[in-house]
C-alpha cells in the first residue's frame, strides 16, 4: 500500500462535519502526503511534543540535571488529564515531570516544565526545526478568560509530522535527544485514536529501526473542545511518521465528535497497512 491511500483515507472525511488535516512521511523512502497538512488548527495536547523536545535538548547539552527536583507550584496546578495534581508530593524531577506528560499527557507536570524552560525557548526550537506555524501560546488552563489566549496551542499536521520525522531520523537537536523524546513516546497510555485499530503491542520493549513482524506505535494524542489530534510514528516493514488533527462546531453536538475519532481511526488503519501489515478488524 503506497501513502497515496493515506490520503485518500482522509479524504473520505470531506463529507463529514468537520476538517481533518493529515500528514504522513515515510522516513526512509522520502516520500511525503497531506490533505489540508498546511491548515493552522488547535492541536490541543499534541503540541506538548515541543515542550518535550526542548526539554530533552536541554538534558542533553546538560542545561538541565535529569535528577533536579522542581517544585509544583499552585500557579502550575491544571485539572483536566494527569495525575500529579491528585498526588501528595511538591517535588518532582524533571524527568519525572516529562514522563507524566508524556504519558498520561499530565497538565500540571506540563505547566511546570513549560514555566521551568519558558515558552520562548520552545518557539526557538520550532524555528531550528523548521516549523513555522506550531506554537505554545500559553499553559494549560482550567478556564480562559478574555485577557489570555484562547487555546493552549496552535499547529499545522505538517509542522507535527516534521518534528517527528527529526526524532526518528535523530536530528531533533542531537541524536540522544532524539531517542529520549521517543522513548518518552512510546510511554504515552492513550491508544485510542490513530492506533485504535491497528494491531500491535503498546508494552513492547525497544525502539526498533524495522519490525518483519508486527508493527509498533510511539505517539502523543491531544484532545480539547472540539479537538482531536494524534501525532506519532507507525514501524513496521517501513517507518512512517504522521499527524491527524480533526477539528469541529461544538454546536453541531456527540455527532460529529464521534465523526472526527472514526475518520482519524480510518486514517490509522490505512497508516498501518502502508507500514507493513494488515490492521484489526
Amino acid at each position: 500500500m503506497s501513502l497515496a491511500q493515506v490520503a485518500a483515507a482522509a479524504r473520505r472525511s470531506a463529507a463529514l462535519p468537520l476538517t481533518l488535516s493529515v500528514a504522513a512521511v515515510d522516513i526512509d523512502g522520502g516520500g511525503t502526503v497531506g490533505v489540508d497538512a498546511r491548515t493552522v488548527l488547535p492541536v490541543a495536547s499534541a503540541a506538548k511534543l515541543l515542550l518535550l523536545a526542548e526539554v530533552a535538548r536541554r538534558l542533553e547539552t546538560g542545561e538541565l540535571p535529569a535528577d533536579r527536583v522542581v517544585e509544583v507550584l499552585d500557579e502550575d496546578l491544571a485539572e483536566g488529564t494527569g495525575l500529579l495534581r491528585r498526588l501528595s508530593g511538591r517535588g518532582w524531577t524533571v524527568e519525572d515531570l516529562a514522563w507524566l506528560t508524556a504519558s498520561v499527557s499530565d497538565n500540571t507536570a506540563t505547566n511546570t516544565l513549560l514555566r521551568l524552560v519558558g515558552r520562548e525557548s520552545t518557539a526557538l526550537l520550532a524555528q531550528e526545526l523548521g516549523l513555522e506555524h506550531l506554537t505554545l501560546h500559553d499553559k494549560v488552563r482550567d478556564v480562559r478568560g478574555p485577557d489570555v489566549a484562547p487555546v493552549f496551542a496552535t499547529g499545522t499536521a505538517r509542522d507535527l509530522a516534521r518534528l517527528v520525522t527529526h526524532a526518528v531520523r535523530g536530528t531533533m537537536s542531537c541524536p540522544a535527544a532524539s531517542a529520549r523524546l521517543l522513548r518518552w513516546m512510546r510511554s504515552n497510555t492513550d491508544h485510542g485514536l490513530v492506533p485504535a485499530l491497528v494491531d500491535h503491542d503498546p508494552y513492547e520493549a525497544g525502539f526498533p529501526d524495522r519490525l518483519r513482524d508486527g508493527l509498533l506505535v510511539a505517539n502523543k494524542t491531544g484532545t480539547d473542545t472540539g479537538v482531536r489530534a494524534d501525532v506519532g510514528v507507525i514501524i513496521g516493514r517501513r517507518r512512517l511518521a504522521y499527524a491527524v488533527v480533526a477539528h469541529w462546531d461544538t454546536a453541531l453536538g456527540p455527532s460529529a465528535e464521534r465523526a472526527a475519532v472514526h475518520a482519524i481511526r480510518d486514517v490509522g488503519r490505512t497508516l498501518a497497512a502502508c507500514a507493513g501489515r494488515p490492521t484489526a478488524v
